[in-house]
């Protein structure tokens, strides 16, 4: 995934080898993380494909089946990662991943501290944020989960980058040894307020914390908390609209201009038939942009603080 070791590096230039893991992208609502093995198919309602006509192809390649069906085989970026990992919890998405890493001040070489670590998703990209030279130190209470979590970074290339530890940051905070060395800190916790005193431990003279809570009242006992050794107090919360632009048929034939009501759906674009009927020469193709009538909502909200500088 990311251009750290040079024998093993993951890029849009890079051609797949054997054992390479692999996005297929079947289409822009369904994508799945496959690891190419030499003599395996990948079967699915476009056909059969072989793992083998794989190996040697650039990332980005369209690969047909045997019912000459395709697919799409992309790089294993942060961004498609999250839209394909196995969700043990509830995970932060591409909107909030960004203003996280945004709001934090992430760069190259920074260290990071996270609690918990959940599925991986907001621990992916920020590795990438840190990398060549920077750390993600993640922590979950949850044995299991955190084991699952080192398998996905093995699996993504990212384990030089992170490391997962169990540990109940409420209960115990984080670790001495990072006292006064993390650039920032982020919290997902059901109770941040309890792990805010350590966090503010951890953190360089200026460091800037974040917890991302769905509730509103974890918010406000979490901002009570910080008001002591924290400034700059901020809650964002991050609602993204997106747009449906597709080509479509206008239908002319009640006068000049496009009546409402008057847009048809077009799946591909109709060809023109020599004869055709005085309907078909009333109309004509156009692309139109609208929301989606299935936009997400509420997901959480993302208090960020910054360490006082004591003076």
């Amino acid at each position: 995934m990311l251009p750290i070791d040079p024998t093993k590096k993951i890029s849009f230039t890079r051609h797949i080898c054997d054992g390479d893991l692999v996005i297929v992208y079947e289409r822009h609502d369904n994508m799945k993380a496959v690891k190419v093995c030499q003599g395996s198919v990948l079967q699915n309602r476009f056909g059969v494909f072989k793992h083998s006509d794989w190996i040697g192809k650039p990332f980005g390649s369209k690969v047909f089946s045997n019912k000459n069906g395709f697919v799409y085989l992309l790089a294993p970026t942060p961004e498609l990662w999250t839209l394909v990992l196995s969700h043990r919890t509830q995970i932060l998405y591409i909107a909030d991943i960004s203003f996280v890493i945004m709001y934090l001040e992430i760069v190259p070489g920074c260290m990071v501290l996270e609690s918990g670590t959940g599925s991986g998703s907001l621990t992916t990209s920020l590795a990438r944020a840190v990398a060549p030279t920077g750390h993600v130190y993640t922590f979950d209470f949850h044995e299991q989960r955190a084991a699952s979590a080192r398998e996905d970074f093995e699996k993504t290339g990212l384990s030089s980058l992170v490391t997962v530890g169990v540990r109940d940051i409420q209960g115990e905070g984080f670790p001495d040894e990072f006292s006064g060395l993390a650039d920032s800190v982020f919290l997902d916790l059901p109770q941040p307020w309890l792990a805010i005193p350590s966090a503010g431990k951890m953190l360089k003279p200026d460091g800037v914390l974040c917890s991302f809570s769905p509730c509103i009242e974890q918010v406000q006992r979490a901002c009570d908390s910080l008001r002591s050794n924290f400034t700059d107090i901020k809650t964002f919360e991050i609602l993204l609209r997106t747009y449906e632009v597709r080509e479509v048929k206008m239908d002319y034939s009640q006068g000049d201009e496009a009546k409402p009501g008057s847009i048809l759906p077009c799946k591909r674009p109709q060809r023109a038939i020599e004869g055709g009927n005085e309907q078909d020469k009333l109309s004509s193709q156009t692309v139109m942009a609208r929301p989606c009538s299935e936009a997400k909502g509420h997901t959480g909200y993302l208090t960020f603080a910054r360490l006082k500088c004591l003076s």
